[in-house]
C-alpha cells in the first residue's frame, strides 16, 4: 500500500495523520511518500516522519521524499491514497495579498480561507495547481482515493469532484470537535460520548440539527438557554456562534472567527460597537501566521528533543477512512461530497457536509432530507458563491471572479459594484505578479 502526502512540509499536520497510520496495523506497513516544493521544510517533515516511525510503529512503514513539480508524478505513481494539504502561495506573498488589497478598499477580514475576498482568491490559486494533480493521478494513480483537507474546503472538493476523475472527498475536523467543545464552554452536565446528535450543512457552516442524551432528553433547550446568559453576561471567543443559538436555533461547525465574516450580520461599515460587542479578531488569520512561522523552529526542535516522539491518535478522519476501506469494518464520518440530493433544499452541485459512511465499497453520503428553512438561507449565501467561484476556474473567465464577489455576502455588503470589480482585478494582478497566477 503506498500513502502520498501533498503538502508534507506541513508539518505538524503531516504527524499527526501520518502518525495516526503508524498506530494502524492495516496501515503500518505502508509505504508513504512526502511530497513538497519547499525544499527546506520537506526535510524537516521528513526528518520528524522518519523519527516518529522509528519510536512508535514497531512494524515500520517506508518512508520517502519528492521534491518539485519534476517528482511529483514519481510522489504519485502507484499510491492508493492521497492526501492533500498544500497552501498554494504560502503567507507571503498571496495571504499578504489577499487581507491588504481589500483592506485598501475597506473590506476587512478574519480568517478569508474559506470564504469572502480572501477565499475566493485562495481557491483559484489553489484550483489551478489541483488540477495538475488530478492530471498527475489519471496518469500514475487512477485508482486512488484523493483526501483534502486544504481550505477553501467546499470549493476545491466540489471543483474536482466536478471536473476531474479523481475519487475525492473533503475532510476536516469541525465536525467531530463541534459537540465536545460546545458542551465544555457551557459547561453542560453530559459528555459528548454520551450523545446522539445530527450534523449536517456545509463545511464550516454545518448545523448542530439536535442533540440529546443517552436516554433520549432534548439537550438543545438547556444549551440555548446557557449560550445567551454567556453571551449576555461576558466576553468570549465563540460569541457570534452562541449568536446564532439564539437568533437561528442552532449551533454550527466551525469557530466564531470564522462565521463572522460568513455573511453581512457582523462586520459592517461604521459599526465598531458591532466587533466590540461580538468580540471578533479583524486580521485573525494573518496574524496566526505570523505567530506560527516565528514559533516553528522552537517547536520543530521540541519535537525532536531527545530523540523521543510519541504521538496518540488524533481526531482526524484520513486514517480512519483508509483503515474501513482497507479492513471494509464500516467508519462513519462528517464528509464533503457532491449534494445529489442529501440536502434537498441545497443545490444538487453543492458540496455539502453530510454523514457519509466509509467501508470497502468507499464512501456513501446518507439521506440528510430538508433543512430547517433558516439554516438552508444560510447555507445558500455561501453556496451561490463556491458555485460561481468553481465555473470561474473551470471557465478561466473574469466575469464569474467578478459575480462570485459581488453575491459574497460580506464584501457585497460594504463595496459598490464598481469597487469590487477593480479590487478583483487588483488582486488577479497582484497573485499574478507574485507568480501565483489564479488563471
Amino acid at each position: 500500500m503506498k500513502i502520498t502526502f501533498m503538502g508534507a512540509g506541513s508539518s505538524v499536520f503531516a504527524k499527526n495523520v501520518l502518525g495516526d497510520t503508524m498506530l494502524c496495523p492495516s496501515l503500518n506497513t505502508a509505504e508513504i511518500a512526502l511530497y513538497d516544493i519547499d525544499e527546506a521544510r520537506l526535510e524537516e517533515s521528513y526528518v520528524l516522519i522518519n523519527r516518529l516511525n522509528e519510536n512508535v510503529n514497531e512494524s515500520r512503514a517506508t518512508i520517502k521524499k519528492y521534491l518539485g513539480v519534476n517528482q511529483r508524478k514519481d510522489a504519485l505513481r502507484d499510491a492508493n491514497f492521497v492526501i492533500n494539504a498544500i497552501q498554494v502561495g504560502g503567507y507571503e506573498p498571496c495571504t499578504v495579498i489577499d487581507f491588504e488589497i481589500p483592506k485598501k478598499y475597506g473590506l476587512r477580514q478574519t480568517i478569508g480561507d474559506t470564504l469572502g475576498i480572501g477565499g475566493i482568491f485562495r481557491a483559484l490559486r489553489t484550483i489551478k495547481v489541483m488540477q495538475e494533480f488530478a492530471n498527475d493521478m489519471e496518469e500514475v494513480c487512477p485508482n486512488a482515493w484523493f483526501l483534502n483537507y486544504t481550505n477553501p474546503m467546499a470549493i476545491l472538493t466540489g471543483y474536482m469532484q466536478r471536473y476531474t476523475k479523481v475519487k475525492t472527498i473533503g475532510l476536516c475536523h469541525s465536525v467531530q470537535v463541534c459537540v465536545p467543545q460546545l458542551l465544555e464552554r457551557l459547561a453542560m452536565d453530559v459528555k459528548h460520548e454520551d450523545t446522539v446528535y445530527n450534523i449536517a450543512g456545509i463545511n464550516h457552516m454545518a448545523w448542530l440539527l439536535d442533540i440529546t442524551d443517552k436516554d433520549g432528553n432534548d439537550l438543545y433547550p438547556e444549551i440555548k438557554r446557557r449560550a445567551k446568559e454567556m453571551n449576555a453576561t461576558k466576553k468570549h471567543d465563540d460569541m457570534v456562534r452562541f449568536d446564532y443559538i439564539d437568533k437561528f436555533g442552532h449551533y454550527c461547525t466551525e469557530s466564531s472567527e470564522h462565521n463572522a465574516e460568513y455573511s453581512a450580520l457582523y462586520i459592517k461599515p461604521g459599526r465598531e460597537d458591532l466587533i466590540e460587542k461580538f468580540n471578533i479578531p479583524l486580521d485573525e488569520y494573518p496574524r496566526r501566521c505570523v505567530n506560527q512561522i516565528r514559533d516553528w523552529k522552537q517547536e520543530y526542535a521540541n519535537l525532536l528533543a531527545g530523540g523521543k516522539i510519541e504521538h496518540t491518535r488524533s481526531r482526524e478522519y484520513a486514517s480512519r477512512i483508509m483503515e474501513a476501506m482497507v479492513t471494509n469494518v464500516p467508519y462513519m464520518i462528517g464528509g464533503n461530497v457532491i449534494n445529489n440530493g442529501a440536502i434537498t433544499n441545497l443545490p444538487a452541485n453543492a458540496c455539502v457536509e453530510v454523514p457519509c459512511v466509509v467501508n470497502a465499497n468507499g464512501i456513501t453520503p446518507t439521506h440528510v432530507g430538508d433543512l430547517p428553512l433558516q439554516l438552508a438561507a444560510m447555507n445558500s449565501l455561501n453556496v451561490n458563491v463556491q458555485l460561481l467561484t468553481i465555473e470561474a476556474a473551470h471557465t478561466k473567465k473574469m466575469s464569474y471572479v467578478y459575480q462570485a464577489a459581488l453575491v459574497e455576502p460580506h464584501t457585497a455588503a460594504q463595496l459598490s459594484t464598481d469597487e469590487i470589480v477593480a479590487m478583483c482585478d487588483e488582486l488577479a494582478e497582484a497573485h499574478a505578479k507574485a507568480g501565483f497566477p489564479i488563471f
